[in-house]
């Protein structure tokens, strides 16, 4: 009995743990370009951020290890006065990317210009909603 509370003492402290990595104050306001368009942008630098993607043999849920990458990388972004950061590549061993850029969609600094609709001969197909601050980015679930 008292092996067995040994054993599973570990996984119960384990299980109170919150990776969460919190947003600054701010980085709502920093931009995530996914398709690369950062024309008329000022290239600020690299930015590596990494996080947790393995806790002893289990793996961590791959959308939460990419949501706190980005968190991660949206704060480092804001330090560096960027207002749009761009991955460089997909997460490795909990590791990733990004370039910071000054593209001017911040509050109070010049008009942004989106990329046009990617349907605009054909109206009647659905338009993507355009992205605001502090949205989110979902990714599809593996299946087969």
């Amino acid at each position: 009995m008292r092996k067995t509370l040994l054993l599973l003492a570990p996984l119960v402290l384990l299980g109170g743990c919150t990776w969460g990595i919190n947003p600054d104050p701010g980085s709502s306001t920093v931009r995530t370009v996914w398709t690369g368009d950062v024309n008329g942008c000022r290239d600020l630098g690299k930015i590596t951020v990494s996080v947790m993607n393995r806790v002893g043999p289990f793996d961590r849920n791959d959308i939460k290890v990419r949501d706190e990458l980005q968190v991660q990388a949206r704060n480092s972004a804001l330090g560096m006065h960027a207002d749009t950061i761009k991955p460089l590549g997909d997460p490795v061993d909990g590791s990733q990317a990004w370039e910071a850029y000054v593209c001017g969609n911040r509050q109070g600094g010049p008009a942004y210009s989106p990329a046009p609709a990617q349907n605009p001969g054909n109206p009647s197909l659905p338009q993507p909603p355009p992205q605001q601050g502090g949205g989110f980015q979902t990714y599809p679930a593996k299946g087969g």
